[in-house]
């Protein structure tokens, strides 16, 4: 298996995008990653989206996307994962690479999920989840996390403090970065006092409905050589994991077993332990999110995500930062973008590109993309020299 580095990341705006469709953003963020990695050669593509089906009458993208980018004619194929789908993207386009498939490989995440109305958005979302005996019964994501979320704050003793903390946190980081959908500072307060979804969870708690494409560029790493034209980033690590897709046939709501066997698998890949990780983008659909998966991930044991992120240990001046972006929660959650975009920020950060959100010394980074009720989950393990 040859080894693998990413040449190009691109992104743009992220948020309400009235004037442009599916096929412009996404296209846009490949167009700004052709031109970051110094080379117009892609010999495959991989489109990692969720439900375009839904959300704008339009399915295959496998046709449509590379058409409107100029690289019609090349392989091309979509892959869903529900919220997962953008990080499933990525690890296709890296085995496209790392068997000799292709020696350039483009991962586009995109979804534009304004089009419709906000019931239509909800059904859209639901459909990651068990249509039998979660969504038929009118059990939503907010009501499912929210269901973790109370027995995490039973069972540990989480806070309304810590769940907003988390919010509180990703907002500062989101603010000093450009691409956000919500770059405004806020405060516990706030996110406390704002109107409740699902108890114990508020508006503020959660993620925001967003338009929104990223894409990376990957190719060998005797190739990213030749073009020199950024710092060496590799990818040497990836896992992939699924578990039960309705949270009643879990034996305990609070393991999420697709979580800690794809870090498992990446680690072990890419020789590492996660101590040895400078910083992660995990997937912060909701704020209760960002705590179990700093748990599932092993930075903090069960039960200290929410201390750990009172007491600092994940912000930008921490010993391990989590969501430098801004997260889900500030960047915004175009569900089929979110695990390219989490990949952008990484390769940014080790390049030493982030600016005023910048990690000191960063070398290596992980990022952890999951679907559903973490029903399925990629994990990315990144490095630079």
């Amino acid at each position: 298996m040859r080894d693998v580095a990413i040449i190009g990341i691109g992104m743009m705006k992220w948020g309400e995008l009235w004037e442009k469709s599916l096929r412009d953003i996404a296209v846009e963020a490949a167009i700004n990653c052709i031109e970051d990695s110094g080379t117009n050669r892609v010999d495959s593509l991989t489109i990692g989206c969720m439900s375009s089906g839904v959300f704008n009458g339009q399915e295959h993208l496998a046709s449509l996307i590379p058409d409107y980018l100029g690289k019609k004619n090349i392989p091309a194929t979509r892959v869903e994962s529900a919220c997962a789908s953008g990080g499933l993207a990525v690890r296709t386009a890296f085995l496209e690479v790392a068997s000799g498939m292709s020696d350039y490989s483009l991962a586009i995440g995109v979804e534009k999920m304004t089009d419709i109305s906000g019931s239509m958005a909800t059904y859209a979302l639901a459909t990651a989840a068990d249509q039998d005996y979660e969504a038929f019964h009118g059990v939503n994501f907010p009501g499912l996390y929210a269901m973790i979320a109370r027995l995490h704050m039973e069972r540990y003793g989480t806070t309304r403090d810590q769940l907003s903390e988390v919010a509180v946190k990703n907002h500062r980081n989101g603010a000093l970065n450009p691409y956000a959908q919500f770059p405004q500072t806020i405060t516990r307060e706030i996110v406390a006092n704002s109107v409740m979804v699902a108890d114990p969870l508020r508006l503020f708690d959660c993620s925001p409905i967003t338009d929104g494409a990223a894409a990376v560029l990957l190719t060998t790493v005797e190739e990213a050589k030749k073009i020199k034209k950024h710092p060496l980033v590799t990818i040497s690590g990836i896992g992939l994991a699924s578990d039960t897709i309705a949270l009643c046939n879990r034996k305990d709501l609070l393991k999420f077993s697709a979580i800690e066997l794809s870090t498992q698998v990446a680690l072990k890949m890419a020789g590492k332990k996660i101590s040895n990780i400078d910083f992660a983008e995990v997937h912060d659909c909701f704020t209760i999110a960002e705590i179990f998966v700093i748990e599932a991930l092993g930075i903090v044991k069960p039960g200290q995500g929410g201390p750990a992120t009172i007491d600092g240990l994940t912000s930008l001046e921490g010993s391990f930062p989590v969501n430098p972006s801004g997260g889900l929660k500030s960047k915004g959650h175009p569900v089929g973008a979110t695990g390219v975009a989490q990949i952008y920020e990484a390769v940014s950060q080790l390049r030493g590109n982030s600016e005023k959100r910048q990690i000191k010394n960063a070398k290596t980074a992980l990022t952890q993309n999951m679907g559903g009720s973490g029903g399925s989950c990629v994990v990315h393990i990144l490095e630079t020299k």
